[in-house]
């Protein structure tokens, strides 16, 4: 019986090298990435046999400093930040460090409450997303997958899928890029999530990550939409 070989960085289809990474950023015009949120924009998760132990916003500033040995990264997401938390202590460090690249987050942990307000989140996120347009800077952000389950509520998956038709609704709007995460062909992975059933281990990660990148690049033209 052949043993299989188990998955690894380098052999994961879903995953980019860093040269080749780099290589699709090689004129990337951004100087100053920042990422404000919660655990998702902090890149929380366990970490992954055969995978470096980096979150995906750590491994898209060290491939963007491949291309800018001179960027600035900040990272003042907050594990289990809400949006009004948000607003209220990460945009004064986001806007005095002025960035050009900036990471928003897509309301993860609005809906866990016991009946979430959509007209309300929309429009905390709409304030959110109306100081980040003034930076001026690119924006981006996740929409959640199918893998992310808080078991507690029974309608988490038509809370999920709400959440992310209000952040696609206001990227349009905006002209923010959507790493679309809902239906990744990743989310089938029995080792995708952490022991807490909820976040990314860095397997999952890496392939953010990678998803992160093919949008940057796409913008810059370096690849055709996928």
């Amino acid at each position: 019986m052949t043993v299989p070989t188990p998955r690894t960085e380098a052999s994961d289809p879903f995953c980019l090298s860093d040269v080749h990474a780099a290589g699709l950023l090689f004129d990337a015009p951004w100087s100053r990435f920042a990422v404000i949120g919660d655990s998702l924009s902090a890149g929380t998760g366990d970490a992954s046999p055969g995978y470096a132990d980096l979150g995906w916003a750590d491994r898209v500033a060290g491939i963007l400093r491949r291309v800018r040995p001179d960027l600035g990264y900040l990272n003042v997401a907050v594990v289990g930040a809400r949006t009004p938390e948000v607003l209220d202590k990460q945009i004064e460090p986001m806007l005095e460090f002025g960035p050009d690249l900036l990471h928003i987050p897509c309301g993860a942990n609005d809906i866990v409450r016991r009946n979430p307000d959509y007209d309300d989140i929309a429009r905390t996120l709409r304030r959110l997303y109306d100081i980040a347009a003034g930076t001026g800077a690119q924006l981006m952000s996740f929409t959640l997958g199918k893998a992310y389950v808080v078991p507690v509520f029974p309608d988490w998956d038509e809370r999920v899928r709400t959440m992310n038709e209000i952040t696609r609704g206001l990227a349009a709007e905006y002209g923010v890029i959507v790493v679309d995460m809902w239906d990744h062909p990743v989310n089938a992975r029995d080792d995708l999530l952490s022991e807490d059933r909820i976040h990314f281990s860095t397997s999952g990660q890496a392939v953010m990550a990678t998803e992160v990148v093919k949008q940057l690049a796409y913008l810059l033209g370096a690849v055709s939409p996928v």
